[in-house]
């Protein structure tokens, strides 16, 4: 009997009749002789394939070798093994004596893993429990099935817990996860108060420890809780880690611990009080208590978990020389980027005024010729606070905090330039004249650094400029003059950072920076436009200037970052407006969540 494959093609022009015996009605349907039919089953082939493969494998039928895992037999089919791992490709394919063997052992890992594997491996389907999920790992890592291993790994993942994180983020790294890794990482960071409770954070290794504090990524509601962690990870075994304390305490922000927990818990504990390695640190925070902003560290700096943000203020300003000047007072993010206002300042319609942070709070004074007025700015309040008056009025004068007292140098008093000198102790509220400068000046940069006052540069009248670099001793009472700027220039800005003083300003494109142990200037770094009466402000350790204005006296809303550790000078995003003659601190604010 021949099959003859194929449609006949009926044509209608040919004339033939139907047969009779035939009473259906023929469609006239073109088929080509030779057309193919692809048929496919789709993936339930290869499983039913797989599934008496598995019913095989349960019956011993067709097995050609016996898999022995801790004394346990699983008889498998190498050509499924081979197929599905290279592992054991490599051994069967290959003149391994294991591929002449029908009964071959393998070490390293435990039968009920072996058994899930190879569950797997004929069914594709696998069982992942807490109880099983790093031997299965193991083993499929072993054997080189990386989507059982990924699985597990995902499960671990989910699995995540305060207790467990720290126990799995040391698996993934054994194991090289670096998904696995840096997630446990981030849920620690996240969860560090409660992660430092549980068993796994008192077995952590003393670098690991340190990897953790050190982050400011790390998230606790106050720095004391990070104290507790450090204290309670080193009495947990005091005595091999009573030599540890100095190095983690180095990066526990003590000077932001309340002063009173300061003093009962910290102070009190007796490991720290039989330490003297680690009373550099105490004496550090004791100073910024006392002294607040003036004195910076990376201890000084707050968590941003904790609520507080380094900020700068920008205090006054105006659009240009003579224009209207801007009541705002607005604080900046170097972070984030934003932007917030705060209060404004009572008496806004004066301009160039002289502005400096003590402690946590703004003072700003003058504003305007032979003015007197001071004002606090209480930035936990938020509110401005009138206080002692200048004992002499001045305008165009500059403020520095040495020691935590408030020092009004120089200025203009409508007549002449002053070389007049006032101290503020904010205790008293009361100021008092000191020794005067060796040459008045009004516009220069103020900088305190290492215990002195540096005053730098400045106008001694309408015509000429300074390059004078003044320096007041409080412990003396005396003025001396040290090494003269490289240029001779007023309306400068100056800040000090890591025991260096930075200015800028003036009209040019350059930053110098003094060195006071050495006596030497230094030129660091070059802007892209020459600006003068700038603002310039220290955040986690670099220096931002803000604003100022250009050779046309037009204003500019620059933001430029400077970082004397690499050199490197970037913009940032432009401020709300353009501004000069403008006060530039750096606080530390509290912001709520969800409240702008």
């Amino acid at each position: 009997m021949v099959l003859i494959l194929g449609r006949r093609v009926n044509n209608i022009n040919s004339g033939t009749k139907e047969s009779p015996v035939v009473k259906r009605k023929v469609m006239p349907v073109e088929y080509k002789i030779g057309d193919i039919f692809d048929f496919c089953s789709g993936a339930s082939h290869s499983e039913e394939i797989l599934k008496v493969f598995n019913e095989f494998r349960d019956c011993r039928l067709f097995t050609d070798v016996i898999i022995s895992v801790q004394g346990r037999e699983f008889p498998c089919h190498r050509a499924v093994l081979c197929a599905c791992s290279s592992y054991f490709k490599a051994m069967f394919c290959n003149d391994h004596r294991e591929s002449r063997e029908m009964l071959v052992e393998i070490n390293g890992i435990v039968a009920e893993a072996m058994e899930s594997f190879l569950n797997y491996v004929y069914t594709g389907r696998a069982r992942i429990t807490t109880e099983n999920v790093q031997s299965l790992f193991e083993t499929a890592n072993l054997f080189q099935i990386t989507t059982l291993r990924d699985a597990c790994a995902k499960f671990l993942e989910d699995q995540l817990d305060p207790c467990n994180c720290l126990g799995i983020q040391r698996f993934a790294d054994a194991h090289s996860l670096k998904q696995l890794a840096s997630q446990c990482k981030t849920y620690a960071l996240a969860n560090f108060t409660e992660v430092s409770h549980h068993e796994e954070f008192l077995d952590l290794r003393l670098e690991e420890l340190k990897d953790y504090i050190c982050r400011e990524d790390l998230s606790v509601s106050k720095e004391e809780m990070v104290f507790e962690a450090v204290m309670r990870w080193v009495y947990h075994n005091v005595e091999l880690r009573r030599p540890m304390l100095k190095s983690l305490l180095q990066h526990v922000r003590l000077p932001l611990l309340h002063p009173n927990y300061f003093v009962q818990t910290v102070e009190g504990d007796e490991l720290i009080q039989n330490a003297p390695e680690c009373y550099q640190l105490l004496h550090e925070a004791r100073r910024y208590h006392v002294l607040g902003n003036e004195m910076m560290s990376p201890r000084t700096r707050p968590r941003r978990s904790t609520g507080f943000s380094e900020v700068i203020v920008v205090v006054g300003g105006c659009e240009r020389v003579g224009g209207f000047n801007l009541p705002y007072n607005d604080c900046y993010d170097p972070v984030t980027g934003e932007w917030k206002s705060l209060s404004k300042l009572p008496e806004f319609t004066k301009s160039e005024y002289a502005v400096c942070a003590l402690r946590n709070d703004i003072l700003v004074s003058g504003g305007r010729i032979n003015s007197r007025d001071v004002w606090l700015y209480n930035s936990q309040l938020n509110l401005w606070i009138k206080v002692a008056s200048l004992v002499k009025g001045r305008w165009r004068h500059k403020m520095g905090v040495l020691l935590g007292k408030v020092y009004a140098v120089g200025g203009y008093d409508g007549q002449s330039r002053l070389s007049s000198v006032e101290c503020y102790d904010s205790f008293s509220n009361r100021w008092t004249e000191v020794a005067p400068m060796k040459e008045a000046v009004s516009s220069p940069a103020v900088a305190s650094c290492s215990g002195k006052l540096y005053v730098i540069g400045g106008g001694p009248d309408d015509e000429t400029c300074s390059d004078k670099v003044q320096c007041y001793d409080p412990e003396s009472n005396s003025w001396s003059l040290r090494a003269s700027i490289p240029i001779a220039k007023r309306c400068i800005t100056a800040v000090s950072l890591n025991s260096m003083i930075y200015v800028c300003g003036g009209l040019t494109e350059s930053i110098y920076c003094y060195d006071p142990a050495q006596d030497y200037w230094m030129l660091v770094g070059q802007t892209s436009s020459k600006q003068e009466s700038c603002g310039m402000s220290v955040v986690n350790g670099k220096i931002y200037i803000l604003g100022g204005q250009g050779e046309n006296g037009e204003a500019t809303d620059k933001i430029l970052c400077y970082d004397p550790s690499t050199g490197d000078l970037t913009g940032e995003r432009g401020m709300p407006r353009p501004i000069c003659y403008h006060g530039c601190v750096t606080i530390h604010r509290y912001f709520e969540k969800n409240k702008p």
